[in-house]
């Protein structure tokens, strides 16, 4: 699978709270958004 780079900005508050909840879970922040953006529902088109 070719992949891509994604930035975003957060806060200090937020983004220790993400590191946090990853780890409790086992998983790296990259699964979590992942996982987040799978859970979307899918644009509809027309």
């Amino acid at each position: 699978m070719k992949t891509k780079n994604l930035n975003i900005r957060l806060s200090d508050k937020r983004l220790n709270k993400l590191r946090v909840i990853a780890a409790e879970r086992e998983k790296t922040i990259t699964q979590m958004v992942e996982e987040w953006i799978d859970r979307l529902s899918s644009p509809s088109i027309g």
